[in-house]
């Protein structure tokens, strides 16, 4: 008797257990979706267009992929893709914007569009770089991206956006060598640390860390006792930033030690210029045609009912 009404009992306690866990995937938020209604590829662009404007940024990628999916082999739909890209980075959603440009580097990769697509690349590790005390993986993703757009397209506006965030980057590169070199100077590891602002002098000479890391090589080897070396700094520092507060701070410290720089420190002492690290989406190149006309330029009256209706809560 037992065992029949433990046989009855299990397949009661599955099916229970079955219909809890379908109910628990039903109860998962989906990510909202267009309903299916065939429109014109013209009026799905321009009201994606039109919710990038208004920063609705989800809804514009609904309708970018929209004219992907109603649209494919169109004009419309290459430039779907880049300004979904661009929708997803401003949302930061920085994968899929990475995959939205592989996607149409794999489909187009000759296009003239494809500058924007690296470019677009290039922009979403540069945003994804952290604070110098962290793992700078994004940095040095950032600095390969950014550089491809310099080489293969030198001459656009791309370019030169990407010029300016390499020197950025190149900071925080330089930033993150000096960070860890101090960490080694205090703990006395000396020579670790002065492998650290070695680095910064032979790989990042022109970012705002070079002045402190001479002054720091200068302090290095007189711990250490290398005077000749510590004095071969100084007036390197002294010879290139006269007038910084650390070739100050190293003159007064080589003539501490009777090792007086031939070059005098440069009037009032004054910090060299540091280039802030400034991620701001606000000045990231749009996509071409991201600021489409509106639809009735494109439609004309007769399409006012069905703009209304696309443009409804329900079709959000």
């Amino acid at each position: 008797m037992y065992l029949l009404r433990n046989s009855w009992v299990r397949p009661a306690t599955v099916a229970v257990m079955m219909a809890l866990a379908l109910a628990g995937c039903a109860s998962k938020p989906k990510k909202p979706q267009l309903a299916y209604e065939e429109r014109p590829v013209e009026l799905l662009y321009a009201t994606g267009s039109d919710r990038m404007d208004k920063h609705l940024w989800s809804q514009a990628v609904n309708y970018f992929a929209e004219v992907e999916r109603q649209h494919p082999y169109s004009e419309w739909s290459r430039r779907a893709i880049l300004m979904t890209a661009y929708a997803h980075y401003q949302a930061g959603n920085y994968a899929e914007s990475i995959g939205d440009a592989d996607r149409f580097l794999s489909l187009y990769p000759g296009n003239a569009a494809a500058a924007y697509a690296y470019y677009m690349k290039a922009v979403c590790y540069f945003d994804q770089i952290v604070d110098v005390g962290r793992d700078q993986a994004s940095t040095g993703q950032a600095l390969e991206a950014l550089r491809d757009v310099v080489q293969r397209y030198p001459k656009s506006e791309y370019a030169a956006d990407a010029r300016l965030k390499i020197d950025m980057v190149n900071d925080q590169l330089a930033g993150k060598e000096m960070t860890i070199g101090r960490y080694y100077l205090r703990a006395g590891d000396t020579l670790s640390a002065i492998g650290r602002f070695r680095a910064v002098i032979d790989r990042y000479q022109t970012t705002s860390h070079t002045p402190e890391a001479l002054y720091r090589l200068v302090e290095a080897y007189l711990t250490m006792g290398l005077l000749d070396e510590a004095k071969a700094n100084g007036a390197v520092l002294g010879y290139n930033y006269p007038g910084d507060i650390w070739y100050r701070d190293a003159y007064q410290l080589l003539t501490s030690k009777g090792l007086k720089p031939a070059v005098l420190p440069d009037g009032k002492p004054r910090q060299g210029l540091k280039l802030p690290f400034v991620k701001d989406k606000s000045k990231t190149l749009k996509p071409e045609g991201a600021s489409s006309p509106k639809p009735e330029r494109f439609l004309g009256l007769p399409f006012q009912r069905a703009r209304a209706k696309a443009a409804s809560p329900a079709g959000t």
